[in-house]
């Protein structure tokens, strides 16, 4: 999973997409989204080597870091519909989803953190809440512009095969699959049709246009289209 965000953001910069000429708010949105990635890659090499002390108090971290994430991860969001979302994106669907899923993100690693002792739920469900960051990642290795109108289920569909592979790992290892990862799954697409229903509402539509309005994202069209 780091390894997809990882390239998916690599690929931006070798393709001449990204810059790192940008506003200081995106390297603090980077630092503490990387950090994560970080902070999980680490956590999973001192549980597998049995530093579980350490585990533990590095964990706690997450009680400042997540909540720093969600604020980062909206304001982010708003900059961006207000430069131009991704065109292939429905500019509602892209401004109601981003926060969404970053709230189910915080809502798995806080059920995570209080299941600390119960291993078995609290690795799947932290699992879980790391795909979900995967999906600016597929976001960008995926053929997107040609998934259009589809393109964010289609990256959620990709993030889902994560947990799948979970899925299978456990029915191999033990024979039947853990609850977690069903809960985890029907998070990912009750959240999502959740904040469609929102988006492309009369409401979904007024604040989006709200939000753009007076800035370069209200040249935009709404809907995804072909430059």
């Amino acid at each position: 999973m780091a390894a997809i965000i990882v390239a998916g953001f690599s690929l931006n910069i070798v393709a001449g997409r990204s810059s790192f000429a940008v506003p200081a708010i995106f390297h603090l949105h980077a630092f503490v989204f990387f950090g994560w990635v970080a902070l999980y890659v680490a956590q999973n090499l001192l549980i597998g080597r049995g530093a579980l002390a350490l585990h533990r108090r590095l964990g706690w971290v997450a009680i400042l870091w997540v909540p720093l994430m969600v604020v980062l991860g909206t304001l982010m969001t708003v900059l961006s519909v207000q430069h131009g979302a991704p065109f292939f994106f429905d500019v509602r669907e892209f401004l109601f989803s981003n926060p969404a899923q970053l709230l189910l993100f915080a809502g798995l690693v806080a059920a995570a953190l209080v299941l600390r002792r119960r291993t078995a739920w609290h690795r799947r469900l932290m699992f879980c809440g790391m795909a979900i960051l995967t999906g600016p990642g597929f976001g960008r290795l995926l053929p997107m512009p040609l998934l259009a109108p589809y393109a964010w289920w289609a990256a959620l569909a990709a993030v889902t095969l994560l947990p799948v592979i979970g899925m299978v790992a456990d029915q191999r290892r033990t024979g039947r699959v853990h609850p977690a990862w069903l809960w985890g799954i029907g998070l990912f697409v009750g959240v999502q049709l959740a904040a469609d229903a929102v988006a492309f509402s009369p409401v979904g539509t007024a604040v989006a246009r709200s939000v753009t309005a007076g800035t370069a994202g209200a040249h935009r069209p709404i809907t995804p289209y072909f430059p």
